[in-house]
């Protein structure tokens, strides 16, 4: 079975995704400062995390497209450069 490549994704796009993880931030905050019950609360502290995980997947999506030059893999300077960015979103992403 092919494996589909995820095509690049503009700036454009991740910047209104990222508006929009801002807009339910400033809905949680409203959501503690209301005293909502606790189980809403952290339904939508998932659905942000979440959020912020497809926008960190697009990321570094485009991050081996576009930043790192093509035809350069085998280069150690972009490797390294790579093998950061991938255990700096790892680190990110367990956050425990």
């Amino acid at each position: 079975m092919a494996r589909e490549e995820r095509p690049e994704v503009s700036r454009e796009a991740i910047v209104k995704r990222l508006k929009r993880i801002e807009g339910q931030l400033r809905g949680l905050q409203k959501m503690v400062a209301d005293e909502r019950d606790c189980e809403s609360i952290v339904t939508q502290l998932a659905a942000v995390r979440s959020a912020i995980d497809g926008v960190g997947a697009l990321v570094l999506n485009n991050y081996v497209k576009i930043c790192a030059p093509k035809g350069s893999q085998t280069d150690p300077d972009v490797y390294e450069s790579m093998v950061r960015v991938v255990g700096v979103w790892g680190r990110v992403r367990l956050g425990e």
